[in-house]
């Protein structure tokens, strides 16, 4: 039983594709965040070395030529179409899909600017995922939604590229008219969905950092 069960998540991991979104214009950070410095890597490098970890490939979707972890198992895109926003790169990941006759149902969605998530908290995400009652599924953390941690059907890019061209462009508002589940997971210590917006976000991940390191 234990092996049957060990399998199956795996089967499951493996009918996922995780996509990174890092197509944003960060206006408040002012600049291309994914690649501001934190410590001794640049921000993207955090999300994609925990993903790494579990998965065997892994698509970025950036529209500026971007640094990032060298790995074959890494893979770029753009934007099937500009300034669309978060949905707009979801979209673009599911015609990359589909374009290449990939095997995924699923995609998995990440931010570039979040780095102290552990794949940990994906893994308790997945197995309380019950793919039979939604084709959408958000996490939740202390009654907080997480609109950019997703799983997504890819059965859902019809629909949502005909919404993206009615005007849609918010994640929230189009997952609810949709149907949305939220998953809670649970965390200790830093908050793994803190994400970096401004210059000073950026300065308290340092910080944080730097209260971690044991002292000399």
């Amino acid at each position: 039983i234990q092996f049957l069960m060990f399998y199956i998540f795996i089967m499951e991991h493996n009918n996922i594709l995780p996509v990174v979104l890092a197509g944003g214009k960060a206006k408040r950070f002012g600049g291309n965040k994914s690649q501001a410095k934190l410590k001794d890597k640049i921000l993207i490098d955090y999300i994609l070395s925990e993903i790494l970890k579990q998965f065997n490939e892994v698509l970025i979707v950036a529209n500026d030529p971007i640094n990032h972890l060298s790995s074959h198992k890494i893979l770029k895109i753009e934007d099937y179409k500009k300034n669309l926003g978060p949905l707009g790169g979801v979209v673009s990941a599911m015609k990359w899909i589909k374009k290449n006759k990939k095997k995924y149902q699923w995609i998995s969605t990440f931010p570039s600017d979040t780095p102290f998530f552990k794949i940990k908290i994906f893994n308790e995400f997945l197995r309380k995922v019950n793919e039979r009652e939604s084709e959408l599924f958000f996490m939740n953390s202390k009654e907080r939604r997480h609109n950019i941690f997703g799983l997504w059907s890819v059965d859902l890019v019809d629909q949502l590229e005909k919404d993206l061209e009615n005007g849609i462009r918010k994640v929230e508002k189009w997952a609810n008219n949709i149907g949305v589940i939220g998953i809670n997971v649970s965390f200790e210590n830093e908050d793994p969905f803190f994400n970096i917006n401004t210059k000073e976000d950026l300065e308290k991940a340092k910080q944080i950092l730097n209260d971690k390191l044991p002292s000399s």
